[in-house]
């Protein structure tokens, strides 16, 4: 009898372990997402709340727009968001002073960056470009950053091989198209802004670096792990939808970018996609990460690559994929 006794007792105690487990994992938590600009770049986490695959995790989600990748992190490490949407970069130069800060899910896995040239530019390499004025976004930004690392490589340098005009990030199109410099870094969409236009596009970061940790969404390593959770599989389905259907994802961007011409909207999706800029996946592989810091490393930013294992939590990416 009391051999039954006590196994009714454990059964019991599980079942209630397993209440709370359930309990836990269906109650609605609300968090905030602070991401540095609203950019298609983020076409992920638009998509994850537009197709309500953050609710079907049981996770409402808040978008707040920071201004800039350095103010998006501050509101993470001040705890006015659980999460944020930028380059992982900021997360490592953050966590090398000593922030308790890593990475959770990968958001954007190409080097989404292009160089765009007038129609009577002739552009066979980098070297094509020397005393040319090129109009670029104000540092510090990835595609100012990818630029300078691509001239360094190629034995070159902004301040005597070309006139760089730096402009604040979204103007680079207009200096473009109004002649202040037939040669132009661009991100989307204002890479098919100009394209559409007749401009050329004449060399792709995403072709050239290949899987490179462009964006990623950060967070405190003491975040509530079950928020965290559900996060990074709604980012997981979302980029399963993208993969799926590209004309659903379109239609999405349309939505988040209203004033946007949809031809623009449409083709700027379009190369991304077919360029590999969006993941597959929420995983981030040591060789994409390691590229990505590799830049910062070179333009004295970073002293050295992080720890892999201690910057990016595979856990809750593991879990994510075993989603079915």
């Amino acid at each position: 009898m009391k051999s039954l006794y006590k196994k009714a007792q454990l059964i019991c105690a599980a079942l209630v372990i397993g209440g709370i487990s359930l309990s836990a994992s269906a109650e609605v938590k609300t968090v905030t997402i602070s991401q540095a600009f609203q950019s298609m770049l983020y076409l992920p986490l638009y998509v994850a709340i537009d197709k309500g695959f953050f609710k079907d995790q049981g996770l409402s989600v808040i978008k707040e727009t920071a201004g800039s990748p350095t103010a998006a992190l501050s509101s993470v490490l001040s705890g006015s968001s659980q999460f944020s949407l930028h380059g992982p970069e900021w997360t490592a130069i953050a966590a090398s002073k000593g922030a308790n800060v890593g990475v959770i899910s990968n958001a954007v896995n190409g080097a989404a960056v292009w160089i765009a040239t007038a129609p009577d530019i002739k552009f066979t390499s980098i070297k094509d470009i020397k005393g040319q004025k090129v109009v670029s976004g104000l540092m510090p930004t990835t595609s100012t950053s990818l630029f300078l690392k691509l001239l360094k490589e190629n034995g070159m340098n902004d301040k005597t091989d070309i006139d760089l005009i730096q402009v604040p990030l979204g103007t680079e199109p207009a200096a473009l198209l109004s002649g202040q410099a037939k040669i132009a870094v661009l991100y989307e969409p204002g890479l098919d802004q100009v394209a559409i236009k007749g401009m050329k596009v004449v060399l792709g970061f995403p072709k050239t670096y290949g899987p490179y940790a462009f964006s990623s969404i950060t967070a405190m390593k003491n975040v509530d792990p079950v928020a965290a959770q559900k996060m990074v599989n709604g980012m997981e389905i979302a980029i399963r939808y993208m993969n799926k259907d590209p004309k659903g994802t379109i239609e999405v961007a349309k939505k988040q970018f209203p004033t946007l011409d949809p031809q623009v909207v449409e083709n700027a999706v379009t190369r991304m996609m077919n360029e590999n800029v969006f993941p597959k996946s929420v995983q981030i592989t040591p060789a994409a990460l390691k590229i990505a810091m590799d830049t910062q490393i070179a333009l004295g930013n970073l002293k050295e690559q992080p720890v892999f294992e201690n910057f990016i939590n595979e856990t809750y990416i593991q879990n994510a994929l075993k989603l079915k």
